[in-house]
């Protein structure tokens, strides 16, 4: 990992504190869900990598990407506005789908279970 990309994540001046990103997320997660549910078809993923972001086993710099993945799709301006029919989500989707490459090696069986429990539920 270069210094750059490491001092990013690891620096709360630029991305704020950890348990502020994260409450922002918890925040917005299931409204923008349902707003998105059908712009998004891999719903499941996207809330077995919020599960992975919250578990304290996930290592550091993969909680740290996919809350910043999900905190973008939470994030009520952003480049394209999620307002807008059918394309709203698309660079959300973008982001979400680039995020979860990247580190989904690390999300788990059991994220996915609770993931589908909770898509059930709601």
């Amino acid at each position: 990992m270069t210094e750059s990309y490491r001092r990013v994540w690891d620096d709360p001046e630029i991305l704020g504190p950890e348990e502020a990103r994260e409450e922002r997320v918890r925040a917005g997660l299931w409204a923008t869900v349902r707003r998105a549910a059908r712009a998004i078809p891999f719903m499941e993923d996207v809330i077995a990598a919020w599960y992975c972001a919250i578990d304290p086993t996930t290592p550091r710099r993969v909680r740290l990407t996919l809350l910043a993945a999900l905190a973008y799709f939470v994030a009520p301006v952003d480049l394209v506005p999620d307002l807008l029919p059918l394309i709203g989500f698309t660079d959300d989707a973008g982001v979400l789908l680039a995020a979860i490459a990247l580190v989904g090696s690390h999300i788990r069986d059991e994220h996915r279970d609770k993931a589908r429990k909770a898509l059930a539920e709601r």
